[in-house]
């Protein structure tokens, strides 16, 4: 399939997956930005929606619901992928907002996500280099950065394998592997 076809399909495995408030989110919050990331630097980079999440629901330290444009999560993996546009994030923003906006971005790095920020005009202009941010941050928990870490050979290894696996592992598949 192609990119038209997956979209549909992701969206609608999406929307009949939710109810109340998230269904909202999803309908409301997933437009003209959010659509032209997954087509022009989603799509491109990896050809599918796998583990990706849209209008994600998060639970920040105040126990108030926020919502991510987009989470990648794997095991071990959560990243955040927002698309800002300049006029609704800053131009027209209250200081009560942009301090907000700091504060939420502070928790979910805390909470350990990974946060990747474009802004629309990056997105429509320059998606090849939005699509090399992605493919280096994905890249960097599946590929061969993990060799950069400080984990030795076995770790590193194992970590790969349950990275890859996408589930929980047993201790004599790791022996196979």
């Amino acid at each position: 399939m192609g990119f038209e076809e997956d979209y549909q399909v992701f969206m609608n495995a999406h929307l009949q997956a939710r109810n109340g408030e998230r269904l909202r989110r999803l309908q409301e919050g997933h437009n003209q930005a959010e659509r032209l990331f997954l087509e022009q630097v989603w799509w491109p980079s990896f050809y599918h929606f796998q583990y990706l999440h849209p209008e994600y629901e998060v639970n920040d330290f105040k126990e108030d619901n926020r919502y991510l444009d987009f989470a990648y999560i794997r095991p071990a993996i959560r990243i955040c992928f927002e698309v800002d546009g300049y006029g609704p994030h800053l131009r027209n923003i209250s200081r009560w907002k942009f301090s907000d906006n700091l504060e939420r971005q502070n928790q979910l790095v805390i909470d350990g996500w990974t946060v990747i920020r474009f802004s629309y005009d990056q997105v429509k202009e320059k998606p090849r280099r939005c699509q090399q941010v992605i493919q280096q941050v994905v890249g960097r928990w599946l590929g061969e950065d993990l060799d950069q870490t400080s984990l030795s050979f076995v770790e590193k290894e194992v970590l790969r394998f349950a990275i890859r696996k996408g589930e929980a592992i047993v201790p004599i598949e790791l022996q196979n592997h």
